[in-house]
This record gives C-alpha cells, structure tokens and sequence, in this order.
C-alpha cells in the first residue's frame, strides 16, 4: 500500500502543474468569432459584417480590447503600442517583429495613407519624438492601437487629436 501511495506523491504535483499552466499568450484559433464580436468591429468602424474576415484579428482585438497601457508592459496588467502590435504580429500573423517602435518603423514598406490595408502599420511622433507611437490599421480609417489614456482601443486615424501627430504608414515587408 505504502508503494501505491508513493506514486501518487509524484503524480500529484505533476498533475497540478499540467493544469495550472497558462495559455495566455497562444493565438487564438482561426475558428469562427460569435457573430456578436462582428456585429461589435463592424458597427465601431461603420463597415459591413462580411468585411470582417480575419477572425484571428478580430478575436485578438476583443481579447486585449480594454488593457490599461503600462510602458514596456507585454501582458494583459499593462502593454504598451509597441507590445500590442509586437504580440498582434506574432499571434495573429505568426510573423516575429522587432519589440520597439523604433525598430518597427525600419522594417515597414512605406505606403500613402489611401494605400493603406488591414495590417499596416501607423505611426505617430508625440512629444517631438519621431515615431514615438504605433498602431495596426484596421479598415475604413481605423486602426487599434495602446493608448496612454484609454488603453487598448480602436480609434479613428483622422481623429482630430491624434491626426495631427500621423507621421508614417506602411506594410511589413
């Protein structure tokens, strides 16, 4: 009996360990998104439900939808722009991209603003600092992206706040 009892002692903890193990940061699967996630993308950015179909997109922003902003943060307590579009990238697209804005901004084919498709990148010079911000073009002028305010949102790129700080657009090459 004391034999029997032992192997528990060593499954127990391995069992435990299997079953807490986080999975926070797989990507979403490719499946379908609830009609009320598409109703939602398509309402904010004024565009047909049938245009939305990137699932993984869409379920990556309603996930992260809402995350305070916290620099150098890459978690669901904190994430900044540069961490959204990095973590964006890597589980929507399955491409692996530079962390920081800076380095974002070198690896992007520059486009004109009507050029832009879903998945470009947007940046921003705040402060006088030159691509100081970063964000994912959605459609129909939209784009998602951490802000300082209001954490992680969709917002229109001719905002009349933030338009004025547009610097650079383009596609990852």
């Amino acid at each position: 009996m004391l034999l029997k009892s032992s192997r528990y002692v060593f499954l127990l903890p391995l069992l435990f360990i299997i079953a807490c193990s986080s999975k926070k940061n797989l990507p979403k699967q490719s499946g379908k998104i609830s009609s009320k996630v598409v109703k939602k993308y398509a309402d904010i950015m004024d565009v047909s439900p049938k245009k939305l179909n990137n699932n993984q997109l869409y379920g990556f922003i309603d996930d992260w939808e809402g995350t305070k902003y916290k620099m150098g943060g890459l978690s669901k307590s904190g994430i900044d722009c540069s961490g959204l579009v990095y973590l964006l990238y890597r589980d929507v697209y399955q491409k692996e991209i530079p962390r920081n804005t800076s380095k974002q901004v070198e690896i992007i084919k520059r486009k004109y603003e009507s050029q832009l498709k879903e998945g470009d990148l947007v940046f921003f010079d705040y402060d006088g600092k030159a691509f100081s911000h970063v964000g994912v073009f959605l459609q129909n002028g939209y784009y998602v992206h951490a802000s300082t305010r209001k954490g992680v949102m969709i917002q229109k790129l001719k905002d009349t706040y933030t338009y004025k700080y547009f610097s650079r657009a383009g596609s990852i090459k």
